[in-house]
């Protein structure tokens, strides 16, 4: 597997001004946390909009926007727009930390997501590892 994968977004981490504070850390605009950021400060190499199949709902409550947390189903019916970043794969593993409410600094194996599509790396929000598609570049993967 390469070195570099696409992070598939939607929801508030399409905003790439929100998605860059898992990056470079800081405290984003009416948020309530500090992010660490990633080991590996780089900006995406590349960002582009793609179609997840499937969609979007809202629930629970983020207790870092007060508002409903965005989750991804593919099994819903239509097309959900996203904005991938072609980003290192040590760049994804913090980012999903931060998302988990871990400190970033730990390696994900993404082989195993990506061989077979979909892993639980844990019982709580945004622990489900999807690969969402491939290209020439890199696996596609998000979570959910």
């Amino acid at each position: 597997m390469s070195n570099l994968v696409w992070y598939v977004s939607y929801g508030s981490n399409m905003r790439a001004a929100r998605f860059r504070y898992y990056l470079v850390g800081g405290k984003p605009p009416g948020s309530s946390r500090t992010y660490p950021g990633a080991r590996d400060h780089s900006p995406p190499r590349a960002d582009r909009t793609v179609w997840l199949p499937g969609g979007i709902y809202f629930a629970t409550e983020s207790p870092v926007w007060g508002g409903g947390r965005a989750f991804y189903d593919s099994a819903l019916p239509g097309k959900a727009a996203a904005r991938a970043y072609l980003i290192t794969a040590e760049q994804f593993s913090d980012l999903t930390a931060q998302e988990m409410y871990r400190e970033p600094g730990v390696n994900l194996d993404l082989t195993q997501v990506a061989a077979i599509g979909r892993i639980q790396i844990g019982p709580g929000r945004y622990e489900t590892l999807l690969h969402v598609g491939l290209d020439d570049q890199a696996p596609m993967l998000t979570f959910t």
